[in-house]
């Protein structure tokens, strides 16, 4: 009796915490406040709103005087500055607290870095097309900008110039999100074309694998470090939760045939053969697996193809599809319903909850990947520490030191 592979999701579903419903408008950009039960929300109709959430459970936009002893209040926003940087819609902007820079990228194909201390333009960079999508490694100082051609472009920013590193190009559609691990140092691109390519660029072998998921443009990517877990949206409201503490294969290239690399049969323009085998051409298809050109009898089977990125049921030759076992089979990612078509979203890594934002203008706070996780920590880790600074033998402190490091590695 065959044992039934069964996946081993480390991804709880999202549950909703909350949702924000009085907007005039499509909210385009919110963020979950750090450490703080709040949200920053920016929407279409020119208004930003900070909401808190009141004892009820509920949001309600924060009013509060400002006291003279040092609190956080979410009261008042004061406009501090102006950055004339763009001739046309401002697509994304990222602020380098590191370096006190502000990045912005606009629909008039500049990149531009201010001083946001002075206020000083430092440099800007012409893209071969609008940018949507912008992130920033602080050790190397490179930036990452993914445009509507397709493609993503490597910049070496200076403090008054940029240098060109290199291009990327594997999407047939506009990039719409970029995500940045700076610890594996690995590249995540989202596109149009519903796909999504991590490029390996700490390895320096140039690998790109795919990642197969969605039914629609990919809307936003996010990675959780701590668990390993790339989080991504797209507009039709789902919501992938994909492991990245798997070891993942790199999709092979198609290859190029005149004739079935199976049967031999000619492809329909294969005329010379077609006349000498006195047969009809055949369409060219390729196994997803192996590459190769493939005609429809000699590729007749589906199957996912996890490691790959694919999750859903791709075509494969029939000796590529004898050779994939259950165990191949089980799934990497977990898919769920945002039950929104999604317009943007944000993970805030210290609680672990997940925000989308909609057509419909709403907001939805989700208790994310790592929230149980999270608060599971804290309640082990307080009393700990109490324990061990409170007099506590050697023995102790060797077991509080090994718990951490446990927790740590979980």
């Amino acid at each position: 009796m065959a044992a039934e592979i069964q996946p081993q999701p480390q991804a709880r579903k999202p549950c909703l915490l909350s949702k924000i419903e009085a907007f005039q408008d499509v909210v385009s950009t919110a963020v979950i406040i750090p450490k703080e039960d709040g949200v920053i929300s920016v929407s279409e109709d020119r208004t930003i709103r900070v909401w808190l959430k009141r004892d009820s459970g509920q949001y309600w936009p924060s009013v509060h005087h400002t006291m003279s002893c040092k609190y956080s209040y979410y009261n008042k926003m004061t406009p501090a500055r102006t950055y004339q940087a763009h001739q046309g819609r401002v697509t994304v902007v990222l602020f380098v607290l590191e370096m006190e820079w502000l990045l912005s990228t606009s629909q008039d194909k500049n990149f531009t870095w201010h001083c946001s201390e002075s206020g000083q333009q430092l440099g800007t960079y012409r893209t071969a097309a609008w940018v949507s999508g912008l992130q920033f490694d602080v050790e190397t100082r490179h930036a990452f900008v993914g445009d509507q051609s397709g493609q993503v472009t490597i910049l070496k920013l200076e403090q008054d110039n940029c240098s060109l590193v290199t291009t990327f190009k594997g999407h047939t559609g506009n990039v719409t999100a970029l995500c940045w691990d700076p610890v594996q140092r690995v590249l995540f691109s989202g596109s149009s074309d519903h796909s999504i390519i991590m490029w390996d660029i700490g390895g320096r072998k140039g690998t790109a694998i795919e990642l197969q998921g969605h039914n629609d443009r990919i809307q936003g990517l996010c990675y959780a470090s701590h668990t390993r877990q790339l989080i991504s949206c797209s507009s039709d409201g789902g919501i992938v939760i994909w492991n990245m503490d798997v070891t993942r294969q790199e999709t092979p290239e198609w290859l190029d045939s005149d004739s079935c690399q199976k049967c031999e049969q000619p492809f329909f323009w294969n005329f010379k053969q077609m006349w000498d085998s006195k047969k009809i051409g055949l369409r060219q298809h390729h196994c997803r697996k192996c590459g190769q050109a493939v005609c429809g009898k000699c590729s007749s089977k589906r199957s996912t193809i996890p490691l790959m990125g694919f999750e859903f049921e791709v075509r494969v030759c029939d000796s590529c599809h004898e050779s994939i076992t259950d165990e191949d089979r089980a799934p990497t990612a977990t898919f769920h319903d945002s039950k929104h078509s999604i317009v943007y979203m944000h993970y805030e890594p210290t609680t672990g909850n997940l925000l989308t934002s909609g057509t419909d203008k709403v907001i939805k706070v989700c208790m994310g990947t790592n929230s149980v996780f999270m608060r599971t920590l804290v309640l082990i880790l307080l009393p700990l520490r109490y324990h061990v600074s409170s007099g506590s033998s050697t023995d102790d402190f060797k077991l509080g030191a090994m718990m951490r490091t446990s927790l740590r590695q979980f």
